[in-house]
């Protein structure tokens, strides 16, 4: 205890308390509630009844729940393919550039300073499914369309994750920006004495050297993929025909599009379920790419 005081023990606990309680308050007990909410009946409004596992049976049995959980797979899926490899490769273009790269940066991350709300009303003008829309007046001009992009349910979803991957890759090209900085220059060099181009560089010494960023990288998307919910809300509501229901719009019905009152226990129950997905997930991830990210 003497060598605790002696290092500044109580001043480092003086200022570890606020954000301890902040924690505590905001994160940690929501999270205790929504657990036992999940073996709960309630609306918030009348006294809540214990009913154990009848939540987590309700959400099983729900037919959208497969919907859902197809649809999400599917968003995940485009944003992988789409949303995965453009931030990489618009980093790359960019630390090739000698000038002007500070203006390259503040335009790629422009989209994410964007209000969500803002940006998701945008993209819907440009969606517009008439001959006179932005997007139909442009493919128009090659002799396409015009395409129904959120009316159909087969463009929907490729709809919805160009709009996600414009809002979102900036900042991921900026983690690139940053982990490309710690490159040695002298691997660049050696590459170019071999007669190395721009893509062979990319794909013998990039890629190796940003191992470790992009099996973070990789992961942050799926969590964030599995975890959509504001464009669909924002440009589709889930339609057409539950086209884009996911697996939090589902939760969000559960909730609060219940004409009887929201059933939060089978709101938290679908939460918890897909936490427990999501954290197992994770561990089997880090296990199993722990030597490729420290190799």
């Amino acid at each position: 205890m003497s060598g605790w005081f002696r290092s500044d023990g109580p001043h480092t606990l003086v200022f570890l308390i606020p954000l301890l309680f902040s924690f505590v308050l905001f994160s940690w007990k929501p999270i205790v509630d929504a657990a036992v909410m999940a073996f709960q009946q309630t609306n918030l409004i009348a006294p809540a009844e214990w009913v154990g596992l009848e939540n987590f049976a309700t959400v099983l049995n729900d037919p959208l729940l497969g919907t859902a959980v197809m649809n999400t797979l599917w968003f995940a899926l485009l944003a992988l393919l789409l949303g995965y490899p453009i931030p990489l490769v618009v980093a790359v273009l960019m630390s090739e550039v000698r000038r002007g790269r500070g203006l390259y940066s503040a335009l790629a991350y422009l989209p994410v300073i964007v209000p969500p709300v803002v940006g998701a009303l945008l993209w819907k003008f440009f969606y517009d499914a008439s001959p006179n829309g932005v997007f139909n007046t442009i493919i128009g001009w090659f002799g396409v369309g015009p395409l129904p992009w959120l009316q159909d349910p087969s463009t929907a979803m490729p709809s919805i994750v160009l709009f996600a991957t414009w809002s979102a890759a900036g900042g991921t090209v900026i983690i690139y920006l940053a982990a490309l900085i710690g490159v040695a220059p002298e691997l660049y060099d050696a590459a170019e004495v071999d007669g190395a181009g721009v893509w062979r560089k990319v794909w013998h010494v990039t890629i190796p050297q940003l191992r470790g960023v992009l099996l973070v990288t990789f992961i942050l998307q799926i969590i964030g993929t599995a975890q959509v919910f504001l464009e669909p809300f924002l440009l589709t509501a889930g339609g057409p025909a539950n086209s884009t229901m996911t697996v939090l719009m589902l939760i969000y019905k559960y909730a609060f599009q219940n004409s009887l009152g929201g059933d939060y226990g089978a709101a938290t129950a679908l939460s918890i379920m897909l936490a427990v997905v999501l954290a197992v997930f994770s561990a089997v991830y880090f296990r199993l790419t722990k030597s490729w990210s420290t190799s």
